[in-house]
């Protein structure tokens, strides 16, 4: 009888999760494309990142903060100083090695809505070499919604 009572607890606690999976704010998302350029004379580089990200909950992901990670294949993770909007639109008007601007810069404020699925880029400047970046072991984009939820995308290589 106390083996039947623990079996419906266990199972009213499942359905209850199960029940509420949507209200978890969470994102899901893959990186597509990173690219790398160098800058001549300060040993540091501007990274695109092209990635796509849904919200699959049932309520919306506002961005509060955007961060890229690199870990190198040597030493301690770089964290990156991310690039404005307007800032990357004249990196891709002036640096034509990157490239085509495949998707527009998510940015602060922007909102997620939930069961969205969209692609997006971000841009960042490290303080590493194009070569380092290159030979990472992997990197990590990770996305803050305004209620502190963090989101986590992961890639490792770059594109050839």
């Amino acid at each position: 009888m106390f083996a039947a009572g623990l079996g419906v607890v266990a199972a009213l606690i499942f359905f209850l999760f199960i029940g509420t999976q949507g209200a978890h704010l969470r994102l899901e998302g893959r990186i597509l494309k990173v690219r790398v350029l160098a800058l001549s004379g300060s040993g540091a580089s501007l990274v695109m990142v092209d990635f796509r990200v849904t919200n699959p909950s049932d309520v919306p992901f506002v961005i509060d903060s955007v961060r890229l990670r690199v870990q190198p294949a040597t030493g301690e993770p770089s964290v990156s100083t991310t690039i404005s909007k307007p800032d990357i639109d004249n990196v891709f008007q002036y640096a034509k090695l990157l490239g085509p601007k495949y998707s527009d810069v998510l940015g602060l404020r922007d909102r997620i809505a939930p069961h969205q699925s969209f692609d997006r880029m971000v841009g960042a400047r490290f303080e590493m070499t194009e070569a380092a970046v290159n030979a990472r072991k992997s990197l990590q984009l990770e996305i803050e919604d305004v209620d502190g939820t963090v989101a986590l995308i992961s890639g490792k290589q770059a594109e050839p």
